[in-house]
């Protein structure tokens, strides 16, 4: 058994070889599957045979016998392989457990999706009090509100309210993509883009922007997503 625990990896690689991409799946044949399915009992016997010893009809009638023993052996290769580690391993409960991505929005965090909501404005004309691009622009506020919302975030409307909401964020070498950075003493805002650099409605005459923010330049930096 402790041999056989050790060749379950092979096992579980050996079953997610044979598995195709969803879409393949999908269009495959009844043929191609049970080619496939021919295939997979055939790698099993002989893994199971180098474990176990057993050769020839021997073998066969035990991977006949081990497969038919596991309910709803036809499921995905994921669950085949988990079903056969319980079945190898009495006790051992569910097979390891693999690496996961960790569930992420965008560009890989809220802050980064928030940022990437942002530049969908680059170009949009500063229009004081703008809040929606019904009203022909925005400003500076304007901006951060509607991009926020967009992610489920309330924040007041003006950026001297704005710059009080979150936590704060001691500098910009702390600064995380979404982070709100607040200047001229509450009197303008953006958002934090990441590498020194923020996206901002800036004045009339000038239009929605990326430029780089500097730590002497800012009031305030504050975090309201993660």
């Amino acid at each position: 058994m402790i041999q056989a625990l050790a060749r379950v990896d092979e096992i579980r690689s050996g079953f997610a070889s044979l598995q195709e991409p969803a879409v393949a799946r999908s269009t495959a044949s009844a043929g191609a599957t049970a080619a496939g399915a021919a295939t997979g009992a055939a790698d099993f016997a002989s893994v199971l045979a180098s474990v176990t010893g057993t050769t020839g009809a021997g073998s066969a009638d035990l991977t006949t016998g081990l497969l038919s023993a596991l309910p709803g052996a036809q499921a995905g290769t994921d669950d085949l392989a988990s079903r056969l580690w319980s079945a190898l391993a009495p006790g051992s409960g569910a097979a390891p457990a693999t690496a996961t991505a960790p569930a992420t929005t965008g560009g890989g965090t809220v802050g980064a999706a928030v940022v990437e909501t942002a530049r969908e404005y680059l170009g949009v004309p500063y229009v004081w009090g703008g809040e929606s691009l019904a009203e022909g622009g925005l400003d500076c506020s304007g901006l951060v509100q509607l991009v926020l919302g967009r992610h489920g975030v309330d924040v007041p409307r003006v950026a001297a309210d704005q710059m009080r909401v979150g936590t704060e964020v001691a500098s910009l070498a702390e600064a995380r993509a979404g982070d709100l950075v607040v200047q001229r003493g509450g009197k303008h805002i953006g958002i934090y883009v990441g590498d020194g650099r923020m996206i901002h409605a800036p004045r009339p005459g000038e239009t929605v922007e990326i430029t780089p923010v500097t730590d002497a330049s800012v009031t305030t930096i504050r975090r309201v997503v993660g």
